[in-house]
């Protein structure tokens, strides 16, 4: 008798030699711009398995090991009779595609060989079929266009990426058939030796990051709209868009930002991508649309793709934002995940347990290389690599100073950048700019349960809340925790009565691994989470803040992503003061602060937020539930009614959440 063991060998070989009767084929085969969808389909496949695998391949010589991404066959509802199909966006990496399908059997299984998301990484042992080539047609223009400020009036940065790296024009002009003023770009790349660690530097994640153009349109009129292309006639040319110019004399300034967006991608691949931050982008696109003429900026405070050394997910995530990018300028700093490696020059002693691998070995360098931020700002990275740029910078939109700043790099007293801040903040015009703006990655206030940073925001606390204060920064806006959370007007952990900074947490754009909140000090296990009072509103839902400011109040509201409502607002006036605290002996700080809520499209009420009680200035018809729980008192108010009337007008509508 044949050993079972054997017996089942045999049936595996017989069923891996049935491979010459599958067929795949894919349609069309040939698109035309990324974001185009390939339909892979396959027929005769005996005894199918849910482990049998699609996997995707650029360029299509790649090994087998070395997949863009894949989807288990049992993705197709007809799986089970053999034949199926897939259907799915592709993104122009400047390299054809070829797709094969795998049998992968539970007994090879190795729960050691995992993706960052703790599922086994299928095998590719057991190769049945492999697709011809798919490719993209030439001639076709530039892709990944997105716009900057260049921090000086009548200019406005573009920057794409071309196959060859050939000469490439902008054409721009008052209208889409007025394209009468041309300028060039300057070239650029990066190649596989510039990276400082796996997998960036390896085959499994580096792919050709093609040419990165850079070109400047000047002599621009203030606030007006302008359509643009970029190419050439040899290689073609891209879509016109059109945006409006920033306007220096403004008394009027909106914004868009968060952080920790990322992008998403319809397969799985060795990292999680980040689905929310679809929804992100269409909120945001839906509000510049509802703008019309008023210039607006995005702001995207570090960890920007997350392709962490997988380098096709930098070209996923300028595609995805591509529709806003290429009509508002898109501005960034640094994070973790752009920059830190083992190796990284300034690691001081107490930072060991908060810098580490977190940038897949790319030390900054995709980041330096396809975004021009205004300034100069560098840092030597001790390797092959180029200096890190893009690192500290500063310009005015309108009645707002925004400050960026990177947390992953030296930033205490006496460093360049400390320098940099110190000397911005004390010069900035406040006549001109009533409010500024400091935004970096990594935050200085936080509630979530993450203590490896607690030694950077104790060296955030020495060196720089003291620059903060003394110069009255309006906001500090932060990312890195992947929640949303708005403090008290703050300084030493103590809220206060005076013009203090107001901290924001503004990490939900799109990254969905999430901390718990502080658990309760004698109680680290038990799933109880006091909302100190310093926490004026947290939630774990995903979204983004948008700004608007005129020369009298600055507002901040956050936006979730579930509905596209307003879930949080704060006012800020010129002054300092925090619209609806009150400076009464009303049980004190923070339980009398008051925020602009709305429950009607009509009728705008304050209300007090967190552990209250009613002030004076409450009026209306507004219903306060009060309760303790814990210590601490939350407030909840009713949901909305419906959207916002017009977003023109940026009426807070809130919902909110706990």
């Amino acid at each position: 008798m044949i050993p079972l063991t054997l017996a089942l060998f045999f049936l595996l070989i017989l069923q891996l030699s049935s491979s010459s009767k599958i067929s795949i084929s894919i349609s069309p085969k040939k698109l035309y711009k990324s974001g185009d969808p390939v339909t892979i389909k396959w027929s005769g496949l005996d005894s199918p398995s849910q482990l049998d695998w699609l996997g995707i391949y650029s360029p299509p010589n790649s090994k087998s090991p070395h997949f863009i991404g894949y989807f288990f066959l049992s993705n197709s509802s007809t799986w089970q009779s053999g034949s199926g199909q897939i259907t799915f966006p592709v993104i122009n990496l400047r390299s054809n595609y070829q797709f094969r399908i795998f049998r992968w059997v539970e007994s090879e299984i190795d729960p050691t060989h995992q993706d960052n998301d703790h599922n086994p990484l299928p095998g590719t042992k057991h190769l049945l079929a492999k697709s011809e080539e798919l490719e993209f047609e030439s001639g076709r223009g530039p892709e990944q266009v997105h716009l900057a400020l260049t921090g000086r009036d009548g200019e406005m940065r573009v920057m794409f990426v071309s196959n060859d790296g050939k000469e490439s024009v902008v054409k721009y002009g008052s209208g889409q058939d007025r394209l009468d003023m041309v300028v060039g770009t300057r070239v650029g790349r990066y190649e596989r030796e510039h990276m400082c660690d796996s997998p960036a530097n390896i085959s499994i994640g580096w792919r050709d990051p093609g040419y990165i153009h850079d070109g400047v349109m000047v002599n621009l009129k203030k606030g007006v709209q302008y359509y643009y292309k970029v190419g050439s006639d040899s290689g073609g040319w891209s879509t016109t868009y059109n945006f409006v110019s920033h306007n220096g004399d403004s008394n009027e300034t909106v914004a868009f930002l968060f952080g920790d967006m990322g992008a998403a991608t319809q397969y799985s691949t060795f990292l999680r991508t980040q689905e929310e931050s679809i929804s992100t982008i269409k909120w945001i696109r839906r509000d510049i649309e509802a703008l019309g003429d008023k210039p607006t900026f995005i702001s995207h405070i570090g960890d920007i793709s997350y392709a962490r050394g997988y380098a096709w997910l930098w070209d996923t995530f300028f595609n995805q934002i591509e529709p806003v990018a290429s009509k508002v300028p898109y501005h960034v700093c640094i994070g973790n995940h752009e920059y830190d490696w083992p190796l990284q020059p300034w690691k001081p002693d107490w930072a060991s347990s908060v810098y580490n691998t977190d940038g897949g070995g790319e030390c900054g360098v995709p980041y330096s290389l396809r975004f021009n931020m205004p300034g100069n700002s560098s840092e030597l990275t001790a390797t092959n690599a180029p200096a890190t740029r893009n690192l500290y910078y500063s310009f005015d939109v309108g009645v707002v100073h925004f400050v960026y700043m990177s947390t992953e790099t030296n930033f205490l007293e006496g460093s360049s950048q400390h320098n940099f801040i110190k000397h911005d903040l004390e010069s900035a015009d406040r006549n001109k700019t009533p409010f500024v703006v400091v935004q970096g990655h990594r935050p200085m206030y936080t509630t979530s349960n993450e203590n490896k940073d607690a030694p950077l925001r104790k060296k955030m606390l020495e060196h720089l809340e003291p620059l903060f204060v003394k110069n009255k920064v309006t906001l500090a806006l932060w990312g890195h925790v992947h929640r949303y959370e708005r403090f008290c007007p703050i300084n030493n952990y103590t809220c206060g009565t005076e013009a203090l900074p107001v901290h924001v947490v503004i990490g939900m754009a799109g990254q969905d691994w999430q901390p718990i909140w502080e658990p309760r000090l004698n109680h680290p296990s038990d799933p109880v989470f006091p909302q100190p009072k310093r926490s004026m509103y947290r939630t774990g839902e995903f979204g983004y803040t948008r700004l608007h400011a005129t020369k009298e109040k600055l507002t901040l509201s956050f936006v979730g992503n579930h509905d596209g409502k307003v879930h949080d607002v704060v006012d800020i006036l010129a002054s300092g003061q925090v619209a609806g605290y009150e400076n009464g002996d009303d049980d004190h700080f923070p339980n009398g602060y008051l925020s602009k809520v709305r429950v009607d499209d009509n009728v705008s009420e304050p209300r007090v937020q967190g552990r209250s009680s009613v002030s004076k200035y409450v009026k209306g018809t507004v219903v306060l539930v009060v309760g303790a729980v814990i210590g601490y008192v939350l407030g909840f108010i009713s949901r909305s009614k419906r959207e916002i009337a017009s977003l023109n007008k940026w009426t807070p509508v809130i919902s909110e959440e706990t």
